[in-house]
This record gives C-alpha cells, structure tokens and sequence, in this order.
C-alpha cells in the first residue's frame, strides 16, 4: 500500500474542528467517491480506497447525492 502526503494549514483544520488524522480519513472518503462518481473506479475499488465496508460506502454514496450506478458504466476503469 501507498502513502500520500497532503499539507494542510493547521488553520484550515480548525476551521474545520478536525484532527489532521480525521481530516485525512474524510479526504480518504470523499476521493473514493468522486472516483467512483467519476467512473474512475468501480464502487469495491472505490470501497477499499475508503477503507470501509461496501454497506457504508453505499450509505457514503447516498449521503453525497451519487448514483448507485454513477461508476460503474465504464466497468471499474
């Protein structure tokens, strides 16, 4: 497995009332739905990019407006 690095003002992550260890796990999240809003992966690529399970990545995708289907017509590019 990878890692990124992202720099965040410590500002912004008061702003938001969130750890930098929250913070990440969110941006985890929320990339993994794009993409899969996106086409880019197919919903359990897109599940294991949240590092969670598919039940609660469906629940994600609802939660942000995508389409069940939004990702997979381009079959898990």
């Amino acid at each position: 497995m990878s890692t990124l690095t992202i720099e965040c003002p410590d500002s912004v992550l008061r702003s938001l009332h969130e750890t930098g260890e929250r913070f990440a796990d969110n941006v985890r999240v929320l990339a993994a739905v794009k993409l899969y809003e996106m086409g880019k992966l197919s919903s359990g690529r897109a599940t294991e990019l949240a590092g969670m399970s598919r039940l609660l990545f469906l629940h994600k995708l609802a939660e942000y407006d995508v389409p069940l289907y939004a990702g997979e017509s381009d079959h898990g590019k």
